[in-house]
C-alpha cells in the first residue's frame, strides 16, 4: 500500500515535468523568410507559411478578428524569440475573434504560425513601412518572467514528518 501513495504523490510532479514549450505546426514553414525581406518583396512570399515571433507593439480589435503589430525577433530552440538578437523586421498578426488586450499588450512575447496573406502598408513614427500580414494558425503568447527584486533565488527550509507508527524523517530543501 505504501508504493501506491508514494506513486499517487509522484504523479503530478512527473507530469509537470514533462510540460514544455508548445508543438509548433512547422511543416512547410519557409525558415528563410523573414518579415524584412517579405515586406522588401512581398510577390515573392504570398501564400507561404512562416513561423515568426517577437514582442507585441500595438493590439487592434477590429470586428471579428484582431491584429497585433509584432516587431520580429530570430527564434530560438524552442520557438520563443530571442529578444537579445538584432530585430528581423515588423509585421501583423491576425487572429479570428477577441484577443484581451490586457493579455496581449505590448512588451508581451508571441509566437505565430500562419500563412502569408498580404503586405499592409503603414508607418512606423514618420516613416512608411510595409508590414506583411500574417493569419495565425496558431499564436502562443508566452509566459512573463517577472524579476523579484534583489535578494537570492536560494531558499531553505526544513520540514519534520511523522509517518505514524511505521516511521518519520526530517528533511531539508533549498
Amino acid at each position: 500500500m505504501p508504493g501506491y501513495v508514494y506513486l499517487t504523490a509522484l504523479l503530478p510532479l512527473l507530469l509537470v515535468a514533462c510540460t514544455g514549450t508548445p508543438n509548433y505546426e512547422k511543416h512547410g514553414a519557409d525558415g528563410a523568410l523573414t518579415p524584412q525581406n517579405v515586406a522588401a518583396r512581398p510577390q515573392m512570399a504570398v501564400g507561404k507559411q512562416v513561423l515568426w515571433g517577437g514582442i507585441i507593439m500595438k493590439t487592434v480589435n477590429l470586428q471579428d478578428r484582431t491584429q497585433l503589430e509584432v516587431l520580429a525577433f530570430p527564434l530560438g530552440s524552442n520557438e520563443k524569440p530571442n529578444i537579445d538578437a538584432a530585430s528581423t523586421g515588423r509585421f501583423v498578426v491576425e487572429k479570428a475573434g477577441f484577443l484581451e488586450p490586457a493579455s496581449y499588450a505590448q512588451q508581451r512575447q508571441v509566437t505565430v504560425v500562419g500563412t502569408l496573406a498580404e503586405v499592409l502598408p503603414g508607418s512606423v513614427g514618420e516613416s512608411s513601412y510595409n508590414f506583411p500580414l500574417v493569419k495565425a494558425q496558431q499564436l502562443t503568447l508566452w509566459p512573463v518572467y517577472r524579476d523579484r527584486g534583489i535578494g537570492s533565488n536560494i531558499h531553505f527550509g526544513i520540514g519534520v514528518g511523522s509517518g505514524g507508527s511505521w516511521g518519520g524523517g526530517v528533511g531539508v530543501g533549498f
